[in-house]
């Protein structure tokens, strides 16, 4: 009895002890490593709470009921509806769902995609829904929180967490455009978690997730938000994104030091145009087939990349300036850029 009552004073921490008896206590740099971790969990959990219940699951049909249906993530950025997710999420889809966190599900449909940058928009039946903030993707830096919330394999709101990896990367679309300044992650992603948010510890949308590589762990790639603000404002106005398309079809090629010193050139690469469609831009313009692009809009151009890039920058319809090597001369040629069909 009297063993039992020494334990029970030990408990309350008021007791002797005959035999001396070591307490363990979490020292004071465990303490603080504590508090480290619990204002980590703090501030994942207090975006979870936040943006959670924006982010949505979306079933795509491509016809039927009886077709199988693909799914992925999206999150709401807006109250009365409208979804951002990916563009091979909803690709081919005829009929769109979303399901909400508490299980509600509502009818959706395609409001535009953009294949160039692999984003979408959809608008869900409804009123007074859940919404999460679009921030600023400049402000990232590297080694940054961010927190990636999704439906992989259909477990709905799943979180990961990592860091940004890498700025400024860039990823191949499905139409062969590159898809600039890719934010790369190490929040674990799966199939299904595309279209769903990348956010900071803030609980801003930095980016949109968008691709994994399958072979590799810990390297995720997201869109960014600045590059979604421009797709979903010219989805919103126009139902597609507008780009100019000059006509040609063109590879990189390295230029002859003796032709770079007779041109006063300060670019060892130029753009060789392969072949030129009939009636367009380039044709009326005067572009020939072997003529070399050196520059676009006063720019100096080193790939085909740089060329549809600052084609998506140019208001279609106005006249642009393509500098050309045509043998032994510099020309500048005048072209008006139109929409590209596709």
């Amino acid at each position: 009895m009297e063993e039992l009552q020494r334990a029970l004073n030990l408990i309350k921490g008021d007791g002797e002890s005959e035999a001396p008896i070591q307490r363990c206590e979490v020292s004071a740099e465990g303490r603080q490593d504590v508090e480290l971790l619990d204002a980590y969990s703090r501030a994942v959990i207090t975006v979870v709470d936040s943006v959670g219940p924006a982010v949505v699951g979306i079933s795509a049909r491509p016809g039927g009921q009886s077709d199988r249906a693909g799914s992925g993530s999206g999150v709401l950025i807006t109250p009365d509806g409208y979804i951002l997710t990916n563009d091979h999420v909803v690709r081919g889809a005829k009929l769109l769902a979303v399901t909400l966190r508490d299980g509600t599900s509502l009818d959706a449909a395609l409001i535009g995609a953009d294949p160039a940058t692999d984003l979408a928009l959809v608008r869900a039946g409804g009123s007074s829904l859940p919404y999460a903030s679009i921030g600023d993707s400049s402000d990232l830096r590297v080694g940054q929180l961010v927190i990636a919330i999704g439906n992989p394999f259909g477990f709905q709101s799943t979180v990961s967490t990592g860091v940004v990896s890498a700025l400024g990367r860039a990823l191949r679309s499905a139409e062969g455009r590159l898809i600039e300044n890719i934010i790369q992650h190490t929040a674990p992603l799966n199939p299904g978690n595309s279209g769903g948010p990348l956010v900071d510890s803030r609980g801003r949308i930095v980016g949109v997730n968008t691709a994994i590589i399958a072979v590799a762990q810990g390297i995720g790639f997201s869109i960014p938000s600045n590059t979604v603000k421009w797709v979903v404002s010219q989805l919103l106005t126009l139902g597609r994104v507008r780009r100019g398309h000059l006509g040609i079809t063109a590879q990189q090629r390295p230029l002859a030091r003796r032709m770079v010193r007779f041109f006063r050139l300060d670019t060892e690469f130029g753009v060789e145009v392969m072949s030129v469609a009939p009636q367009s831009p380039a044709s009326l313009g005067g572009i020939r087939e072997g003529d070399i692009i050196v520059a676009v809009g006063g720019r100096k151009t080193t790939s085909v990349d740089h060329i549809h890039r600052f084609l998506a920058e140019w208001s279609v319809g106005n006249s642009l300036s393509l500098t050309v090597i045509r043998g032994q001369d510099l020309l500048e040629i005048e072209v008006v850029p139109v929409e590209a069909t596709a």
